[in-house]
């Protein structure tokens, strides 16, 4: 079975940090594009940033650019998310997926203001 498990998501203050982890298990993901998502309430769902399992291809949304870095730890089968200088308007469910095949049950990121 096939599973994408979200952690680290929690209530920050605007200018703090959190750190995302997206276990992966039940196939091999070395083909995928691994994908963090997030979706605000009244939003549709949009993509935050996306890495090939390899590493070599690593692309961001604009808004998150300089303040978001995703990585992997392949021996883990997990990619992370690390979230600095949040702002309020950062706040959302994340979600991990695998290609747009595979998806998490997302996590929630609340930044106060």
């Amino acid at each position: 079975q096939v599973r994408l498990v979200e952690s680290g998501g929690g209530l920050v203050q605007a200018g703090g940090s959190l750190r995302l982890s997206c276990v992966a298990s039940g196939r091999t993901f070395n083909n995928y594009v691994m994908g963090w998502f997030r979706q605000a309430p009244g939003k549709e769902r949009e993509l935050v940033g996306a890495i090939r399992w390899s590493g070599s291809s690593i692309v961001y949304t604009d808004s998150v650019k300089g303040r978001f870095t995703i990585s992997r730890d392949n021996a883990k089968n997990t990619v992370y998310l690390q979230m600095n200088s949040l702002k309020p308007e950062d706040t959302a469910v994340y979600y991990c997926a695998a290609g747009t095949e595979y998806w998490g049950q997302g996590t929630q990121v609340t930044v106060s203001s």
